[in-house]
């Protein structure tokens, strides 16, 4: 069942529903008015027959004067005595002689009652004549109900006939307005439809109508949507580029080692050399994809523990100038003693990975500074080179995962995989800390890392 005729039979429904209720509270109030009516006519008239009758000394009834009586062709009445004979009756009720209300008359009290006598509905007012404190008879005064159960039976008909056809027009107008206000969804779903057969993420939906609407907001939506997965798919086509880049390489070169040693038939150190580091190359590519893939699902666990930065800064700079050798020189002019909460061998990685790269794309020649202070509540840690920068393109995307700079494949025969900083900006935000970077392009490029510090109040941060 379509949303058009789900909602065309919701407001139908509601529309037969308020009707009903109506029509419910019409008949009711058409009724109470009229029975109303009827009762005031039957008051009035037994008024004007009690004028007109007197009681004699020994408790007979005697009509002194002939009331004047508006009666109309539907109201009569009957005067009975005690011993259950008719005293009175109104003219034209021919053969009738038994009460009008047989319960009414035995209560002896005065009282408006329903009653049905011969097939014909009457409404009649039972009103007890007394004297002397005695009761000597009764009055009876009957209308006529055919009029008001025509009446009732009309209202009913009618109410019924226009709720019909009031809800028959409102599902029609229901129908089209709603098809009227659904007819963008319609346009938007052939448009999705179209994108997704044609597989092309960078189109987006038109927007037609106002724009402050639901669908409009939509739209927005869906579009936004799109961007984001374009970017994604994007960014994975690209990373797949690289990934496929860096595989061929160290294959290739591994291939073309063992072929040569094949043909030569003996063991060829250098070619040994040579297809270790592809292999070590491979390793450390796996570890950084298996690494991204636990950080992105939330998988990857930090312990944290009392860390000290100096201490862990000392260690990686001993490790670093071993890397560095006499090609560049690395220079700790900065450190201060600073212990802060967090897990010891991501943050070395972080650290590591940052040196590293410093290392890989400074020339020959230049110079890696590292520094460890505080300011404020954080500690702040910087690695600075003087070596080729990044370029002002690239500056917003470094942090992205699976980016890398095109330039950066000429830097240095080592070469990335355009996962180490996501990686190392994942582990610093997650440490409740920022990464920034500045650079320029030909100087060189400064990181700062961010680090909050414990509280004396601080509790263990969890994993």
């Amino acid at each position: 069942m379509s949303l058009r005729l789900r909602l065309t039979i919701l407001y139908s429904a509601l529309i037969g529903g308020i009707l009903l209720v109506f029509g419910i509270l019409l008949y009711s109030l058409v009724n109470v008015l009229l029975v109303s009516q009827v009762d005031t006519t039957l008051y009035q008239t037994a008024n004007d027959l009690l004028q007109g009758w007197r009681v004699g000394p020994a408790g007979e009834l005697s009509q002194e004067t002939l009331p004047k009586l508006n009666l109309t062709s539907f109201v009569y009445f009957q005067i009975w005595d005690n011993n259950g004979r008719l005293h009175s009756s109104s003219p034209g009720l021919g053969m009738i002689s038994q009460p009008f209300d047989p319960v009414g008359y035995q209560l002896k009290r005065t009282v408006y009652r329903d009653a049905l006598i011969q097939n014909f509905p009457l409404r009649v007012l039972n009103v007890p004549l007394e004297a002397g404190g005695r009761t000597i008879g009764t009055l009876q005064v009957a209308a006529s109900m055919t009029m008001v159960d025509t009446t009732r039976h009309s209202l009913v008909q009618t109410t019924i006939i226009i709720a019909l056809v009031a809800i028959l027009l409102s599902a029609a107008l229901s129908w089209f307005f709603i098809g009227q206000a659904l007819s963008p969804l319609v346009k938007i779903t052939e448009s999705a439809l179209h994108l997704s057969d044609a597989e092309d993420l960078s189109q987006r939906l038109p927007l037609r109508g106002a724009e402050n609407d639901e669908i409009s907001r939509l739209v927005n939506a869906f579009n936004a949507t799109l961007g984001r997965l374009e970017k994604l798919f994007t960014s994975q086509q690209r990373f797949l580029a690289d990934v496929s880049h860096e595989l061929r390489t160290p294959l290739t070169v591994i291939k073309g080692n063992a072929d040569l040693m094949r043909r030569m038939k003996h063991v060829d150190v250098e070619s040994l050399d040579s297809i270790e580091d592809e292999a070590d190359r491979l390793t450390r590519l796996v570890g950084d994809l298996l690494l991204e893939a636990q950080a992105e699902s939330g998988k990857l666990p930090l312990h944290f523990a009392p860390v000290e930065l100096d201490t862990l800064l000392l260690e990686v700079f001993k490790e670093m100038r071993i890397l560095a050798r006499e090609r560049i020189q690395i220079k700790l002019p900065e450190i201060d003693q600073i212990v802060i909460n967090g897990d010891r061998d991501r943050l070395k990685q972080v650290l590591i990975n940052l040196i590293a790269n410093a290392i890989k794309y400074t020339p020959q020649g230049g110079e890696v500074f590292l520094s460890l202070g505080k300011v404020g509540d954080n500690a702040r840690l910087i690695v600075r080179d003087t070596g080729l920068g990044i370029p002002a393109e690239d500056m917003p995307h470094i942090f992205e995962r699976f980016y890398r700079a095109e330039k950066s494949r000429s830097r240095s025969k080592i070469g990335g995989f355009g996962l180490g900083l996501p990686i190392a900006y994942w582990i610093v935000t997650h440490h409740g800390g920022q990464i920034e970077v500045d650079s320029v392009e030909g100087k060189g490029t400064t990181f700062c890392i961010y680090l909050p510090l414990p509280q004396t109040s601080e509790a263990t941060p969890k994993d």
